[in-house]
């Protein structure tokens, strides 16, 4: 595993808008797979010791993942996310909000950006938030959403470094 890879997490308020870089020692396919399929997407796709629970995976334009993370107590916090545009092992784009049980979102919600490309067997993903709402946004980086998602990032790279030893 290599121990110089980037990462950046910027915050643009004035745009309302997050970008996240991050490279992973793993090959392209195998990312987009992480990124991309419910049974790999579960296994990292919430900060620990939360987990991630797929109700629905429908990876397509018009598709849909709804899912929950999970606490250890078993308390749920549903999300959906609608995808609108899928080019294949380079980008998706998807719109994203919390939401009850039955899938209706809380509005406002989040477009999600993600790109990929691959340079020497390390797999660059750059993802950009575009929040509707500055105040969601700042609500959710006081949650704690960088600390979140950073340590959800840094589980996938456990995850890739077991999934390349298959």
């Amino acid at each position: 595993m290599k121990n110089d890879l980037l990462f950046d997490f910027i915050v643009d308020k004035s745009t309302k808008t997050v970008f996240v870089k991050k490279e992973f020692d793993a090959d392209l396919e195998l990312v987009w797979d992480a990124f991309t399929t419910k049974e790999i997407l579960d296994q990292w796709w919430a900060p620990k010791p939360y987990t991630s629970k797929t109700k629905v995976m429908d990876f397509r334009v018009g598709g849909r993942r709804f899912f929950a993370m999970v606490t250890p107590e078993g308390q749920e916090r549903w999300l959906l996310q609608k995808y609108t545009s899928i080019s294949p092992k380079t980008n998706f784009k998807y719109f994203n909000a919390f939401a009850d049980a039955d899938e209706n979102p809380e509005l406002p919600g989040s477009d999600w950006d993600y790109n990929f490309t691959e340079q020497n067997g390390t797999t660059t993903v750059i993802i950009t938030i575009y929040n509707e709402s500055l105040e969601r946004m700042e609500r959710q980086i006081e949650n704690g959403f960088k600390q979140g998602f950073t340590a959800t990032l840094n589980y996938l790279d456990e995850l890739l470094t077991t999934l390349s030893k298959k």
